[in-house]
This record gives C-alpha cells, sequence and structure tokens, in this order.
C-alpha cells in the first residue's frame, strides 16, 4: 500500500477525520483547502463571509457530536460557541499531527487517462500563480453543503427597486451596524431563528417571514438533559420503526405544544424542524413580529401574503444554500445531474469507485460522527479497489446500486432540495457502520458485558459506540460510552451543592428486566 496517495478537498470537520483515517489505514493523504485555515464553516473571520457568525453556538451536544475516538474534554460545555468548536479541531489536529497534510491551495481533479483500469485521478493545484500537477489513486471530497449562498430573488418582486440594503445570512458576522434599523428575516431555518433572535436587541423591530412555520425544537430537554442526548437513542430508533408513524407524530405535536401552541405564535405545524431556544420568548414580548411569505418589496416596505405591508430597511435572506463541485471536471461520468450517490458518499456513474463525497447530507443530528463514518467506509472501499481492483465491485457493486433515499421517521418532511438529502442520525449511522462491520451487535453484548449493552441500547447512540470492534477500534470505546452521563453533567456542576439524599437512578437489574421483557415482546410480534 506504500505510495497510494488520497486527496482531501477540505479542511473542515470532516477533511480532519478524512485524513486521521487514512493515515491510521496506511494510506499517503494530501489535503487542499482554500483558505488559509482549518475549521470550515466553524472558523469565524470578519474578512471571510463564509464563516460563521461570530455568537454561533452549536445545536448538537459535545458528546452526541465528538470525532469516535477523540472525545471533547470534560470541562467544555455541552452546547459549544464556534470558539470552543475550533479550540477542539486544533487539539485534534494537533494530536494526531495532521497539518503537514494541509495544503493550503485551491485545485481541479480530472479523471485520469486510464480511469477506467486505474481509478487514478489527475489534479492541478494552483498557488501563488503557480500550478502543480498531481497522480492520485483516490479522492474524497469533503467541502460540504453550505457552499453557495441561496438567493431566489426572482420569487420576490420588486426587490431590485426596494432602496435598503438587502444581504444573505452568509454575509451576517454581528449585530452592531443594524442597531434602530427595521428588519426582515426571511426563512425560519436555525439561521433565520438565531438571527432574529440576536438582531432584536439592537433593531427597532424584527419581522420573521415564513411560508410554512416550523416546529420550535429546544436544546434543553426534559430534566435539563441535551435534547439529542435523550431523543437520539437504538431504542427511540427501534420505537420509530416498530410504532405507527401517526403516533410518533401526535407525540411529537403534543410534546412541542406543551411548551408554546406553535398555530397561536404563527408557527403553524408544518415539516420543518427548527432549533430556537428563545424564540418563543422574543415572539411573546413583541421583539420579534411573525410574518407569512412576502408578496412584493417595494422602494421602503414589504408586502405580505395576508395583505399587510411593514416599513423596513434591511431584508436579510436566510434561504439557505446550494452545493457545487466547480473543481470536478463537468462529466456525466463523473456526476449525473441529479447528483445522485449511493447512500449519499459514491457516485453510481463510475467504473471505480475511487471519487467519496464526504459530510454532503443533511442528518438529524450531528455531523462529524456521520462524516466520520463515511469516512471510514470510502477508506475500506479505496483499500479494496488498490489492493484486488478485480474484485472491488464485490465491495460495492455499482451496477446494481439503489440510489438510496433514507425515509424519516416520525415527523415527515417535504420533498425539497433543502430535504432531499436529510437523514435520520442513528438510522443512517448503522447503516454506514454496517457495510464495515463496526456496528455494536447489541445481543452479543447482552451476554458478555450487560451493563454495556444497557448503555448502548438506551442511552446516548455516541460515536464512541462504533468502535468498540473492527477497523478503526479505539481502547477507550467502552469506559468513553459508560462515563457519558458524568462528562454530561460535569460541566454545569460549577456550584458544589450539599444534598441530603443522592439522586434517584434506576437500578441496574430493573433496567435489564425492563429490555428483556421488550426484546420478548418484539420477537412475539415479529415472529407473528
Amino acid at each position: 500500500m506504500q505510495g497510494k496517495r488520497i486527496m482531501m478537498i477540505g479542511a473542515g470537520v470532516s477533511g480532519l477525520g478524512a485524513i486521521k483515517i487514512c493515515l491510521e489505514e496506511g494510506l499517503e493523504p494530501i489535503c487542499f483547502e482554500e483558505s488559509n485555515d482549518i475549521g470550515g464553516l466553524w472558523r469565524y473571520e470578519v474578512k471571510d463571509g463564509r464563516r460563521q457568525a461570530k455568537s454561533v453556538i452549536s445545536n448538537t451536544s459535545k458528546e452526541m457530536m465528538a470525532y469516535s475516538d477523540y472525545p471533547f474534554p470534560d470541562h467544555f460545555p455541552n452546547y459549544l460557541h464556534n470558539s470552543k468548536i475550533m479550540e477542539y479541531l486544533r487539539m485534534y489536529v494537533k494530536h494526531f499531527h495532521l497539518l503537514k497534510h494541509i495544503r493550503f491551495l485551491v485545485c481541479s481533479v480530472k479523471k485520469h487517462s486510464d480511469f477506467s483500469f486505474t481509478g487514478q485521478w489527475d489534479v492541478v493545484v494552483q498557488a501563488e500563480g503557480k500550478q502543480e500537477s498531481y497522480v492520485f489513486d483516490g479522492i474524497m471530497v469533503c467541502s460540504g453543503l453550505f457552499t453557495n449562498p441561496f438567493m431566489p430573488l426572482q420569487k420576490f418582486p420588486g426587490i431590485m427597486h426596494f432602496k435598503g440594503q438587502y444581504i444573505h445570512s452568509w454575509e451576517y458576522k454581528s449585530p452592531e451596524k443594524f442597531q434602530g434599523k427595521k428588519i426582515i428575516v426571511i426563512g425560519i431555518g436555525n439561521s433565520g431563528a438565531d438571527l432574529a433572535i440576536e438582531l432584536s436587541h439592537v433593531a427597532a423591530q424584527v419581522f420573521l417571514s415564513t411560508r410554512r412555520g416550523a416546529w420550535i425544537w429546544n436544546r434543553v430537554w426534559d430534566y435539563g438533559m441535551p435534547m439529542d442526548t435523550v431523543l437520539f437513542t437504538h431504542f427511540n430508533s427501534l420505537l420509530n420503526k416498530i410504532c405507527p408513524e401517526f403516533l410518533i407524530n401526535r407525540w411529537a405535536e403534543n410534546k412541542l405544544n406543551a411548551r408554546f401552541n406553535h398555530e397561536i405564535y404563527g408557527l403553524f405545524l408544518t415539516h420543518q424542524a427548527t432549533v430556537g431556544d428563545d424564540l418563543p420568548n422574543y415572539i411573546i414580548s413583541g421583539r420579534v413580529l411573525m410574518k407569512p411569505n412576502v408578496t412584493k418589496f417595494t422602494e421602503t416596505s414589504a408586502i405580505f401574503e395576508d395583505g399587510t405591508e411593514e416599513d423596513v430597511d434591511v431584508v436579510i435572506f436566510a434561504t439557505g444554500y446550494t452545493y457545487s463541485f466547480p473543481f470536478l471536471e463537468n462529466n456525466s461520468t463523473v456526476l449525473d445531474i441529479q447528483r445522485s450517490m449511493y447512500k449519499f458518499v459514491f457516485p453510481p456513474e463510475l467504473e471505480k469507485p475511487t471519487l467519496a463525497f464526504i459530510g454532503i447530507l443533511q442528518p438529524v443530528g450531528a455531523t462529524i460522527p456521520t462524516s466520520e463514518l463515511q469516512s471510514r467506509w470510502a477508506v475500506h472501499v479505496f483499500k479494496e479497489q488498490l489492493l484486488n481492483p478485480s474484485q472491488c465491485l464485490d465491495v460495492i457493486v455499482l451496477g446494481e446500486m439503489e440510489f438510496l433515499i433514507v425515509s424519516s421517521s416520525g415527523l415527515r418532511y417535504l420533498n425539497s432540495p433543502r430535504n432531499a438529502r436529510r437523514v435520520q442520525y442513528v438510522n443512517y449511522m448503522d447503516e454506514i457502520a454496517s457495510e464495515i462491520a463496526v456496528k455494536p451487535n447489541l445481543f452479543s453484548l447482552f451476554l458478555w458485558d450487560p451493563k454495556l449493552a444497557l448503555e448502548i441500547f438506551l442511552g446516548p447512540c455516541t460515536p464512541y459506540q462504533y468502535c468498540l470492534q473492527g477497523p478503526g477500534k479505539w481502547a477507550g470505546a467502552r469506559e468513553a460510552i459508560l462515563t457519558q452521563t458524568e462528562w454530561i453533567i460535569k460541566p454545569l456542576r460549577t456550584r458544589t451543592l450539599i444534598c441530603d439524599q443522592a439522586p434517584w437512578s434506576v437500578p441496574l437489574w430493573l433496567k435489564s428486566i425492563c429490555v428483556a421483557l421488550l426484546l420478548f415482546v418484539l420477537t412475539f410480534i415479529i415472529k407473528g
């Protein structure tokens, strides 16, 4: 395997994980990053419009979004400011000695002349006016989904005559320059909700315009635990599979409406899920006013679908992104018009599976673990191609690929470009883990390590679960799983309390009985 080179494009969270995995598997990675630093979207820079706003906080908690063999420090808060995530990424790069494998350059990628035989790629790199050519045995595209801001100006008549300012949320950095303005934010995704809340502190008025509304989820779930650590479990994933869809939807509706009635707040029940802890507080206090879709702009105002009109100074389009790969040759044998990818990783048209797209999806959950697991699978396929090219099609049968669209359990999503690449976290992680035999075998674990099995089944589906066996096995995985609850609680205990009684917890024997009964019932249902 010596001398086999793999190229990564992008040194964000996906690219960094891909470099480390290639090194572990004996490949020679070189990562090309067009900016001058690592971190991708998580890096805040005033001069660079493509990075996160200064105030951005993660929507997924640290235990769920860590690399599988490198947990966040236990004292880090559960939901992280972008500066904390950058600190973690720099620690990761330093620990695994990744920086020397990164080149801050721009590149183009084309098939090698004998691609159908070798699966190799020609890469041209340009830096400081000079060009260099390389040949790589595999390509991992880690540039992410959020590359090109999408502004559907054609859907908003009059916007070109609007005398105020209009920008995409991509350009927003901090609220200071919007002091005293009347602002309309179009779009109620995570970015739109965050911007509306932050701007309301300085603006004269903020309007939040949405066509369909959204379900508003809270980072802090029952008993103060991070939402994703409670909801994203193998137990809940199993319930989603066996329970009727209407029951799951009913539970979710009742749960979310118990905090505030979405219809009364102008957030009519719909497909979209948005994390917006503070949004109802700002709506009820009038700092943010919900409005329907804009039908037209005048020189100084916005006219809405309900016929109302509001004077506005600034329009911010939080309308998402489109993804593109300008460095790839425009060739339908590389990527078709629909940009189909087998399990969101491998283009099905290629004669050789030596091109993988990493992190080009929207998991309902954390991105780092999903992209890392994709990289582990991709490297496995690359190695099969390099060692046994004649047998590689047995690894993934390209000619018989189904374009996997993972259906969501529970709340459903509209058929839109935004949702076409959305996957359920636990289901997708298990799906990819099965490809490389690292999915935990719960039945086996219940026999020889019931304590671990119960934590994997009932506890949060943390990425450490996929390092217990197989390629990428980590000796610290079991301990990380069994102590994950302690690491969630530790950063909260900044004030010591003396209690007369220890907090109550469910005994292990009772958990075991409950799980055994559940498995017995499920077995009976399946056989029946």
